[in-house]
This record gives C-alpha cells, sequence and structure tokens, in this order.
C-alpha cells in the first residue's frame, strides 16, 4: 500500500512540475534552423516533398511543428495567413510540418482541418517521423513548436504541451512577427 501511495505522490508530483516548466523544443535562440523535406498536403506543392528552408535563405520565416490538428493551431495558422499578406514586402514565409508516421493517413485529415480553418497561404505537410527532423531535437512533449527566424538564425523559439496553446500565446507570437520582418531586406 505505502508503494502505491509512493508512486502515486511521485506521478503526481512531477506532473505539476511538468506543468510549471515550460516545455523547451528545437533550435536556440541564435541557432540555424536545419533543412529538412517533408510530403506536402496542401499548397501548390501538394503530394510531393519539399523543403522550405531551402528556398527561404535568408527571408523571414515562421515554422510550426505540430503533432496535434487542434483547434487553437487552426487559429493561429488563420493569423499566419493574414500576416503573410501583412509582410509581403517583407517576403514573410510560414508553414506547418505535422509530424506522423505515416502521410496517406493523415493526409485528408489535413484537407479537412486547413479548410475548416480557412488555411489557404499557409501550406501544410507531413515529416514521417513522429520525433521531427533530427537536428531539430523537438521535444517529446511539445505538441506545437513555433520557430520564428531570419537570415538562417531562430529569433524566436516557442514550445506548448498538449492544451497549453491559447489566445494569449497565439497573440505572443504574432506580435513577434516584427522582431523577424524588421531585420529583413
Amino acid at each position: 500500500m505505502r508503494y502505491l501511495l509512493a508512486c502515486s505522490f511521485l506521478w503526481f508530483t512531477t506532473s505539476l512540475l511538468a506543468e510549471g516548466t515550460p516545455c523547451v523544443s528545437g533550435p536556440r535562440v541564435g541557432q540555424r534552423p536545419g533543412p529538412y523535406s517533408f510530403v506536402m498536403s496542401t499548397g501548390e506543392n501538394r503530394g510531393k516533398s519539399h523543403c522550405y528552408i531551402c528556398e527561404t535563405e535568408d527571408r523571414p520565416a515562421v515554422i510550426l511543428f505540430i503533432r496535434s490538428l487542434t483547434d487553437p493551431v487552426g487559429k493561429l495558422c488563420g493569423k499566419l495567413d493574414k500576416a503573410l499578406n501583412e509582410h509581403k514586402a517583407k517576403e514573410l514565409r510560414s508553414w506547418v510540418t505535422v509530424l506522423h508516421d505515416d502521410h496517406s493517413k493523415i493526409d485528408a485529415d489535413i484537407v479537412k482541418w486547413t479548410k475548416k480553418h480557412a488555411i489557404r497561404s499557409v501550406p501544410v505537410g507531413v515529416f514521417e517521423d513522429i520525433e521531427g527532423p533530427p537536428t531539430y531535437k523537438l521535444h517529446r512533449d511539445a505538441d506545437v513548436t513555433v520557430l520564428l527566424f531570419v537570415k538562417q538564425k531562430v529569433v524566436v523559439n516557442q514550445a506548448f504541451r498538449a492544451g497549453e496553446l491559447n489566445d494569449a500565446k497565439i497573440d505572443a507570437i504574432l506580435q513577434a512577427i516584427p522582431r523577424i520582418t524588421s531585420d529583413a531586406k
């Protein structure tokens, strides 16, 4: 009985600590996001493997690595759609990389999700490994990892566990976009 109580206490304490500490995932501020290819579900490259990092070069960009097709992520993507238009002169780029083991099994869900959230300009594709690109070192607990970068350097890195992405955090991400577009061109 004591063993069961001790295990329960340990699990509960670990859960509380995890909730209070920020999730750290992906390349740190100042690091270079490495190239990776993934299979596109939307956009002009639908059905093809593509590397947006390769074509972005020094331009400002926002990458989302996601493990779940949630409404908060859809809301963020919808707002990124608008930001792409607002920062067109600075050539802002954005895309979503879904981490899943099989593109063919999730492709239809992605298309449905992008339609539901009216995501038109932000391409969405699948990296066929739930761990993500190896050089990115994405944390297993991160349901969403957001990277803002320009001139091949990460300027903002935010990661969220399942259920942590909310309106205030979405607004903070959007408010950080001028940090990468002001350095562009």
